[in-house]
């Protein structure tokens, strides 16, 4: 039986105590990926401490390609985690991935430099973002059945959208911290020892989130899926939903390709192709981030009353007929201004998936192997195109053939716009009971 807390939501179920849920839930998940993008938006600053031979794109290509490792470990942390959380409980599932997380930003944190360690750096660096890519490997499983879970069904949408609120705070948390060292320290003090500070912060938080997390309250939907017996064999359950598992492949593909260019990748692709500095790279990431972290809720909450899947068609038909388009006039623009609106259109289309990415999928299982379901498949469909995103973009860029990406993005986004058009509506037909 399952060594997770013995009060569920059901037996403290107070208005209080599921807002309190869904803030511990969320604030962990807000920690983990702060932790994780900090990598991304400081290798600007310590790709030269790791690869000094190499000329710029060269350097952010490598910090981009230990970046994308940590993605494809992500199935392997999907398939752990889920499997953890489907059998011994959320609660216990989102406490050890953030504790796992905080290991992760603790070595990068005072990892040494090729300079006393030669290519000894690099693998540290290495063995650093596969423990925080299989942290976030079952975070994502995990996180998204809690917050479907632990909501009401008439505001499954709304609430679970706070996933991507706190994924995107934590974003918009590390785009900050950035802004704030930039101010701080030279250019040259950041690349000297001012990058590993974020790292520490970040340590130090998922402390934080491991003490929230200790303290959830496990959902129902576990409790009853324990009592029954239904999640002692969750991968041959899996096994059972074959179709559930290539939408859920199909339809993050499209979703996390177009989030990671216009997030993760976008203040490189300013820095590097558009020519704007990292100061001003930074403030236009700053100001769409938060824009586009408030518009999760309001997408989410548009979903609880018309369905989930005109939302993801928004998300498809948008992205399908726009990505070519903004991209191109992102790279011919030389206004800072300009720049801003198109990647917040950009972001305002991304929203119709990332709002409500996570409770479509969690609809599609049973409680027995929800984490898994979701988890798996999602963190391989990541790997496959969220983990690569930056790397292709500036291999193409490297190439000669950069506007090769944009037609990739608009191609991969149109396939996910198929599956939308055949999939069922998860909100009608939702396994959550």
């Amino acid at each position: 039986m399952s060594q997770s807390k013995p009060d569920t939501l059901a037996a403290t179920a107070t208005a209080a105590t599921r807002i309190k849920s869904i803030f511990g839930g969320s604030v962990g998940n807000l920690i983990e990926w702060y932790d994780f993008y900090v990598y991304s938006f400081f290798s600007l600053y310590f790709a030269k401490a790791f690869f000094p031979t190499a000329e710029p794109t060269v350097q952010l290509l490598n910090a981009a390609l230990i970046f994308g490792l940590g993605f494809f470990i992500r199935p392997i942390g999907g398939w752990i985690l889920g499997r953890y959380a489907d059998r011994r409980g959320r609660r216990a599932a989102l406490t050890l991935s953030v504790f796992i997380m905080c290991l992760g930003s603790l070595l990068i944190a005072i990892c040494p430099t090729y300079a006393t360690a030669g290519w000894g750096a690099a693998a540290i660096l290495v063995a650093a973002r596969l423990l925080q890519g299989l942290s976030l490997g079952g975070e994502y499983g995990t996180s998204a059945t809690y917050l479907s879970e632990v909501a009401t069904a008439q505001h499954r949408g709304f609430y679970s959208s706070f996933q991507y609120v706190t994924l995107i705070a934590g974003q918009l948390l590390a785009t900050v911290t950035l802004l704030l060292l930039q101010q701080l320290f030279t250019a040259g003090q950041l690349e000297a020892f001012g990058w590993r500070i974020p790292f520490l912060i970040g340590a130090a938080l998922a402390l934080v989130g491991f003490w929230l997390r200790r303290n959830l309250v496990e959902t129902d939907e576990f409790a009853a899926a324990d009592r029954a017996g239904t999640n002692r064999h969750p991968f041959h359950e899996l096994l059972r939903h074959k179709r559930e598992v290539a939408i859920v492949l199909g339809l993050t593909a499209g979703g996390t390709l177009a989030f990671y260019t216009y997030t993760t990748y976008m203040p490189k692709f300013m820095v590097n192709t558009v020519g704007l500095s990292r100061d001003t790279a930074t403030l236009i990431s700053t100001g769409t981030l938060f824009i586009f972290m408030c518009l999760q809720p309001l997408f989410g909450a548009i979903s609880d009353r018309i369905g989930r899947r005109p939302v993801l068609m928004f998300f498809g038909i948008m992205g399908t007929l726009f990505t070519w388009p903004i991209l191109s006039a992102i790279q011919h623009t030389h206004s800072a201004w300009s720049a801003f609106w198109l990647i917040l259109a950009a972001l305002v289309i991304v929203s119709g998936y990332t709002s409500i990415n996570a409770v479509v999928k969690a609809e599609l299982f049973p409680a027995g192997v929800r984490a898994l379901g979701v988890g798996l498949p999602y963190a391989i469909a990541v790997s496959i195109f969220g983990g690569s995103a930056e790397y292709v973009a500036l291999f193409l860029k490297s190439q000669g053939v950069e506007q090769a990406f944009y037609w990739y993005v608009t191609a991969t986004i149109f396939a996910s716009l198929l599956v939308y058009g055949f999939m069922r509506d998860t909100k009608a037909k939702s396994l959550i009971r």
